[in-house]
């Protein structure tokens, strides 16, 4: 009997199967609801262990499917869904027999994590030389019978910030994905609002890039974007924002994408060790990060900047003032010891970091373990106790007068 049921409910799931249609395939053109590009949440990847100047050839070159399962888990983490990742001609050349699988294994990788990929083509000897553009068609051939079926392939970017006397080569290269893949969307990662309006012929996607200095300045050049857009009809992107060297704070450039609803793509995921690290990411390779305030920013969450501002105050509990007076006395006792001076330069650390006292760009608490992790260094100690308790002093809180 049980036998009889089974085979039965086998059966009914059979004709069900086979009654049901065909899955419908979502067009990658269809820019609607999910697909808006106002919802792209995007960034640009490189693995943090790979070294200027190779590092967008060994990132393939160098495959490492473990660390960018790892890299990708980070971007889920932060709902991130669409990555810019470089794929130069160079990486072709050194790897072209692996480099199919590899490319295949980055999209699925993407794919299963809810995060589409825009390819960035880096060009080979035809940009300069236009008698090689055979060669151009073949890489390009190469691309698209690697992962277009894809459906984890959102885009093809032929070119990244391309100067004007690239721009034919630009046109070439988007007319040759139109061709031979006429099913994906084409951009160019054009640097100003200018060059995207002036190509804008030739894409399906346009793209400007954002590195501006103040609010007004990222405000009017996106308002630009979006009425060129509104004009022409055709969605828009920022392919790249966020740089703290050109006075583009993450939080500031992502606050003004997200208001006036522009997809953003940082730059980006990971502190890349020999290459932008110094001055873009968002993650170390270990996926501890730098700056808390980037990863709240893309979250949607942003630093208050009005009136009613509420500053911390450290000492609402005594607790700067009993501090500052332990680090007088511990400086002042000939048998101080070595833990009691940690203990103090670890609590003054967290009272300026929680306080927001003092700046992050090389943390306290990091001062502080250094110090734990290495021999006894009584004067290093002792210099770092004094530092920090001349820091802490003006935010003792002065004692309240009774009447």
């Amino acid at each position: 009997m049980k036998n009889l049921v089974f085979k039965s409910m086998f059966l009914s799931c059979l004709i069900l199967a086979a009654c049901k249609g065909p899955e419908t395939k979502i067009s990658k053109f269809d820019f609607t609801g999910p697909r808006d590009p106002s919802l792209i949440r995007g960034f640009n990847y490189t693995p943090a262990n790979v070294a200027a100047p190779r590092h967008h050839v060994d990132c393939w070159v160098k495959y490492d499917s473990a660390t960018v399962e790892f890299d990708m888990d980070l971007a889920k983490g932060l709902n991130l869904n669409q990555v810019r990742v470089f794929v130069p001609y160079q990486a072709y050349t050194e790897d072209s027999a692996a480099l199919p699988a590899k490319l295949r294994h980055f999209v699925r990788t993407c794919h299963a994590r809810n995060i589409g990929v825009m390819p960035v083509l880096q060009g080979g000897p035809w940009v300069r030389d236009t008698s090689l553009r055979y060669q151009a068609r073949n890489w390009a051939r190469f691309l698209v019978n690697a992962i277009s079926e894809e459906p984890g392939l959102a885009m093809w970017d032929v070119m990244n910030e391309p100067r004007p006397t690239y721009f034919e080569h630009c046109k070439f290269m988007s007319k040759v994905f139109h061709e031979l893949d006429p099913n994906t969307p084409v951009t160019i990662g054009m640097e100003k609002v200018d060059g995207m309006i002036e190509m804008a012929d030739y894409v399906d996607v346009l793209q400007f890039h954002d590195y501006l200095q103040t609010r007004e300045q990222i405000r009017n050049s996106i308002t630009r974007a979006k009425e060129f857009a509104a004009k022409v009809n055709k969605p828009l992107i920022n392919g790249e924002i966020g740089c703290i060297a050109r006075a583009n704070p993450y939080d500031i450039t992502l606050q003004e994408h997200m208001n006036a609803k522009v997809g953003w793509y940082i730059w980006e995921l990971m502190i890349v060790k020999q290459g932008w690290g110094t001055v873009h990411g968002v993650f170390y390779e270990d996926g501890s990060v730098r700056d808390p305030s980037i990863a709240a920013a893309i979250m949607g969450y942003f630093r208050k900047r009005t009136a009613d501002i509420m500053p911390a105050v450290p000492d609402q509990e005594g607790w700067v003032t009993r501090i500052t007076d332990r680090s007088d006395q511990w400086l002042k006792d000939p048998a101080a010891t070595w833990k009691d001076g940690l203990d103090i330069a670890e609590t003054s650390a967290h009272l300026l970091e929680a306080g927001e006292l003092t700046a992050m760009r090389i943390p306290p608490t990091w001062e502080v373990e250094m110090l734990r992790k290495g021999e006894p260094d009584m004067k290093a100690l002792k210099e770092l106790i004094i530092r920090f308790r001349d820091q802490l002093v003006p935010f003792i809180k002065p004692p309240v007068q009774n009447k």
